[in-house]
């Protein structure tokens, strides 16, 4: 089955597909990568979103107009990508949508909501859709995230008990090894989420992020800041946690800096730091001795080198390493997750997400022809292994 995975982050800055063509062999999954298209969200839609987001008020209307934007955006960046990667041969989509909320109170997750309706990726493309894939999990009892530990427990970790896998997004996010022999994930804390915003508070939104970490670099560390930053109660919480832009939001950083006379080279520096003392905390606790890093921080030198720096001896390497290219890790899980769904198999590790059991993630909505699944799989993989063309 050849997949499309589809993704819009915390960033919400472009939509990411990944076209992966898959095989079930026993225990293993066979993967074979074949390509990545990305299309930028456009400035006027980016600022529709972010306007929606906490702690702004929104409107039913907006969020409404907004799900369709989404969609045909999504629906547009499918139909391309099909063309592009497999000549037309996908089979399924599997769509994350864009996350505007996820309600959670303390250590539970309550609800989440991704715009980007699925009917209008399914008009568009005239394939089927798998979407709604967090949902499912939060009704177990689980935080709906982070969805990559599936992809991160059978492709990276394997059986090493010291390898872990970061996702540098707006939100840091990372799978390991617990120190009783279970997988566990959790997002934690931000990324490029406040740095970005920061960029864009101080020039007025003519910049939206700190372009390969070059103001981060020049800058210094704000001790005081640094430690009034990590204050914060959710690094406090024991995972499985999982957190956004809800907390993480446009006047967090404003709020912490308080009346202090903080210049952006240095505020940048000082959230860089932020970042990685909190990867390197979580590296130390689990043991881990080689990190594996994707998403879109590790085109932020300055970020990477101090991760590197707090995580030593760690071996950090990029996920390109591993034959699937960093900034496609989180489509292509979308696209291994909607593999298993069209399988009836799961796509949930509890000890993970928090969740009582594992479960079958998301909906479908039904292309230009008539939905004809696979036979159900007999069981889930144990592994996953990338496969030659």
């Amino acid at each position: 089955m050849t997949v499309i995975g589809l993704i819009s982050g915390t960033s919400y800055d472009a939509v990411d597909a990944a076209a992966a063509r898959m095989r079930l062999e026993g225990d293993t999954l066979f993967l074979v990568p074949l390509g990545l298209y990305s299309v930028p969200i456009p400035a006027p839609l980016r600022e529709r979103i972010a306007a929606a987001l906490p702690p702004h008020h929104t409107t039913v209307d907006e969020i409404c107009r907004l799900d369709t934007a989404i969609g045909q955006l999504f629906g547009s960046v499918a139909a391309e990508a099909n063309t592009a990667l497999t000549g037309g041969a996908a089979d399924l989509l599997s769509s994350h949508g864009q996350t505007v909320y996820h309600w959670v109170e303390g250590r539970t997750a309550l609800g989440t909501l991704q715009l980007g309706e699925p009917a209008w990726i399914a008009e568009a493309s005239g394939l089927p859709v798998v979407s709604g894939l967090r949902s499912r999990d939060i009704t177990r009892g689980g935080q709906g995230a982070p969805l990559a530990s599936l992809l991160d427990a059978l492709f990276v970790l394997g059986g090493d008990r010291t390898a872990g896998s970061l996702n540098l997004g707006g939100i840091a996010n990372i799978t390991v090894w617990s120190n009783t022999g279970e997988v566990v994930a959790y997002d934690i804390g931000p990324a490029s989420a406040l740095m970005d915003r920061a960029v864009a508070d101080a020039t007025g939104g003519r910049e939206r992020m700190d372009r390969d970490g070059v103001r981060a670099a020049r800058g210094r560390v704000n001790a005081e800041l640094l430690t009034v930053l990590l204050t914060e109660p959710y690094y406090r919480l024991l995972p499985p946690k999982s957190t956004g832009k809800e907390l993480f939001h446009a006047g967090y950083t404003r709020a912490m800096v308080g009346e202090r006379d903080v210049p952006l080279d240095d505020l940048l520096a000082t959230l860089t730091e932020l970042t990685a003392v909190l990867v390197a905390r979580s590296c130390r606790e689990h043991g881990v001795r080689r990190l594996f890093v994707a998403g879109g921080g590790t085109r932020n030198p300055a970020l990477m080198g101090r991760i590197r720096a707090l995580t030593a001896p760690a071996r950090v390497r990029e996920f390109d390493d591993l034959g699937v290219p960093a900034q496609g890790k989180e489509a292509y899980t979308m696209a291994v997750i909607g593999f298993l769904t069209a399988h009836g198999l799961p796509a949930t590790i509890p000890s993970a997400t928090g969740a009582a059991g594992s479960s079958i993630l998301g909906c479908l909505t039904p292309g230009a022809a008539p939905l004809r699944l696979p036979e159900p799989a007999r069981s889930l993989p144990s592994r996953i292994a990338i496969a030659a063309a």
